[in-house]
């Protein structure tokens, strides 16, 4: 049933309250869609941070269902959280990560028309895994950009340290 609700149908689920169901209860088309997506962000929601029994019904008791629909509800997720997690982790992106880096220093003392030139530029090969390719990015800078990027990253290192990130990273998992 949960995969119905889930993404691969949505254009589906437009459809059936068209169907009769709607016109039967007395209910708009639109409460109906609106509380199918409400289903399925509560069930979706709940899963991805994996909550549990006492939270879920937390949750659903400020709601002000009855209990017997309450706990159909805690019924569903918890029979349906698992596999929510795995829908959703297919759905993930797959995104490069990285293998290895190859650096060099290139430095231009002069050219024809200026004798005294000095001309640093830092060539960077990036070597990355992609669903068990390889891929190489080459990257070129100048010192002067490369420090910035360097201290952009130990800037968003150090906030990572911070509670409120910790608290977001936490619950992101």
């Amino acid at each position: 049933m949960l995969l119905v609700l889930s993404a691969e149908h949505r254009a589906h689920l437009g459809c059936l309250p068209r169907a009769g169901g709607a016109g039967k209860l007395n209910i708009s088309v639109d409460i109906i869609q609106h509380g199918v997506e409400g289903l399925v962000y509560l069930l979706t929601e709940s899963s991805k941070l994996m909550i549990s029994e006492v939270d879920f019904q937390d949750s659903i008791n400020v709601l002000g269902f009855s209990d017997e629909l309450n706990k159909s509800l805690l019924q569903l997720y918890l029979d349906s959280r698992k596999e929510i997690r795995s829908i959703l982790g297919e759905l993930a992106p797959r995104l490069p990560s990285y293998h290895s880096l190859e650096w060099r220093l290139d430095v231009q003392l002069a050219s024809r028309s200026l004798r005294q030139q000095i001309k640093p530029a830092v060539t960077m090969k990036l070597h990355l895994n992609q669903n068990e390719d390889q891929t190489a990015q080459v990257l070129q800078t100048d010192p002067a950009t490369l420090l910035h990027l360097i201290q952009q990253l130990e800037q968003a290192l150090g906030e990572m340290k911070m509670n409120h990130c910790r608290r977001i990273v936490r619950n992101m998992k």
